[in-house]
């Protein structure tokens, strides 16, 4: 018999069960974090890009780790159980996503940079002014996604540890932004890919087994597990059909277009994903590592879909949004309903796994623009120490660290694959065309990359703020006032397009000149790797 409860109940979990087994995955990491460390001497090479040393298997691994975060294991099954069919768009959208960093971006950038995004745009560019904005692009998308991922702690810690006051939850949220600061202090690249590697096999392994679970309870049959879930959803069969969120009005129609395109495109924009492609010895490895990232993402959503269904059927969508943290609470919910608290301990610690990676990586990509961008390439003009810029990217990296931790405080209780959206569409806007335009473009000068940048960050980031996200909506960060004039919950339709245009402008009107001979050695560099 399954029982439910009312709003703001606990579930029946077991808090001791559940902190100790997130305790034991963490005392792991940070074991293997310290020996993947140098022992706090960190090269730039190391601190940056694990001395390039990981093979495309480990690398595409650890991507997977780095992309599947607390929005593809909470959110967007949370979303699939309430939403149904329109929640799957999400799965949709970041797995295509990988097509295009295939196909683009990742050979080109793997041999044109070396450390971060910065490196490539300013390869035929003014290199302070390109870097600068490079560097306040990363910075921006990187705390965007972070708040999804402390969003996504925060409900976990809600729901697992009985923690009900917002105090309470936010001094959690606080715990685990220290233990990833940690991570990053002490393991540099490496030590945080080897945490996305270890995350990301027992993620999958976990899904796929509730996957199993979910199949026997319903005689491995298919339909039977979406007939029941149709049966306990208020949408009945609509839960089936597209539409349910996203085809009421007009509006939300084109809320839907401007989700999709934020999601193809906004991979292959995001820092801390493009970043990694500098952790492989080669091209060849880099585009080993987006087949394999591709697989693991491919077997993780596929699995997403049987979990979100699953949990409307066993759970129920009443229950879901009863239940502390909301929609992200339907995965958790479900693995207490079958397997009880033991696997809701695993389940949980899993979930607190990936926040911690995912987060992590993000620190680091953050920081290591900061110091390589920003300090090394800016303020001292290209002389900087190594040592010292080590040291400034782990100052940085407590900085963010603690941003971010403020940051989930104030997006707790929002969904989790809703926020990381926002993010992308934000990566895209801000990143996708500049980079096309610099390995594609002769003409791309550097007033082109400023406008595209500059325009394509501050065209998605004031559409979000004036947007129903902000105030004006049911589920707005901001209660109880309404400003919002943008219609639209996801910018990229606008901001995607508007970043293009500008770059396009900005180079017919700059009166700066593009170097052929530049062009000439980064084509070369890009589709060879000859002196990458």
């Amino acid at each position: 018999m399954i029982t439910t409860f009312a709003a703001g109940e606990s579930p029946d979990s077991n808090p001791i069960l559940n902190t100790t087994v997130f305790a034991i995955f963490v005392a792991i990491t940070l074991f293997v974090v310290y020996r993947a460390s140098s022992g706090g001497r960190s090269s730039r090479a190391d601190y940056y890009a694990a001395s390039h040393a990981f093979t495309g298997r480990q690398n595409g691994i650890a991507l997977s780790g780095d992309f599947l975060s607390a929005a593809s294991f909470l959110g967007i099954a949370g979303a699939i159980a309430i939403n149904g069919y329109d929640g799957f768009l999400y799965s949709i959208g970041f797995l295509v996503a990988w097509l295009v960093d295939l196909l683009l971006v990742a050979e080109l950038l793997r041999n044109t940079g070396r450390f971060t995004m910065g490196d490539v745009l300013s390869f035929r560019m003014k290199q302070r002014p390109v870097r600068a904005a490079a560097a306040t692009s990363t910075l921006v998308i990187s705390l965007f996604y972070m708040l999804a991922q402390m969003a996504g702690a925060g409900a976990l810690i809600a729901l697992l540890l009985n923690v009900h006051s917002r105090f309470g939850q936010s001094v959690v949220i606080g715990v685990v932004g220290l233990v990833m600061i940690f991570y990053v202090l002490v393991g540099g690249m490496k030590g945080t890919t080897w945490v996305q590697i270890i995350k990301a096999g027992i993620l999958i392994l976990s899904v796929v087994l509730m996957t199993v679970f979910l199949f026997g309870k319903f005689g491995f049959n298919l339909s039977n597990l979406l007939n029941q879930a149709a049966y306990h959803s208020p949408l009945g069969e609509k839960l089936l059909q597209p539409g349910a969120q996203y085809g009421k009005t007009t509006t939300t129609k084109i809320d839907f277009i401007s989700l999709g395109i934020a999601l193809i495109l906004g991979t292959a924009g995001l820092p801390h994903v493009l970043m990694r492609f500098y952790t492989v010895p080669n091209s060849h490895e880099a585009r080993r590592s987006v087949v394999w990232a591709t697989a693991c993402v491919f077997v993780f959503y596929l699995c997403t879909l049987v979990i979100g269904f699953g949990a409307t059927a066993l759970v129920g969508t009443a229950e879901i949004k009863a239940a502390p943290g909301g929609e992200n609470s339907a995965a958790p919910l479900l693995a207490l309903h079958i397997g009880g608290t033991v696997l809701l301990g695993i389940i949980s610690a899993v979930a607190f796994a990936t926040i911690l990676a995912v987060v992590a990586g993000l620190t680091i990509t953050a920081s290591a623009s900061f110091a390589h961008d920003v300090y090394a390439n800016i303020f001292k003009r290209g002389h900087a120490e190594p040592q010292d810029e080590v040291r400034v990217a782990r100052r940085t990296a407590i900085g963010i660290g603690i941003l971010s931790i403020l940051g989930g405080i104030l997006a707790n209780g929002i969904n989790v694959a809703f926020l990381v959206a926002l993010a992308f569409a934000v990566a895209a806007s801000a990143n996708l065309s500049t980079l096309l335009y610099t390995l594609f473009w002769k003409r791309f000068n550097t007033t082109g990359t400023l406008w595209g940048m500059y325009g394509g960050l501050t065209a998605s980031v004031v559409l979000v703020l004036f947007s129903p996200v902000v105030s004006g909506g049911a589920t707005s960060i901001i209660k109880g006032v309404d400003f919002h004039w943008f219609p639209l919950s996801n910018p990229g339709i606008v901001s995607i397009p508007f970043s293009f245009l500008c770059g396009f402008i900005g180079t017919l009107v700059g009166r700066d000149k593009a170097d052929p001979a530049t062009y000439a050695e980064m084509e070369v560099r890009s589709l060879t790797g000859i002196g990458s």
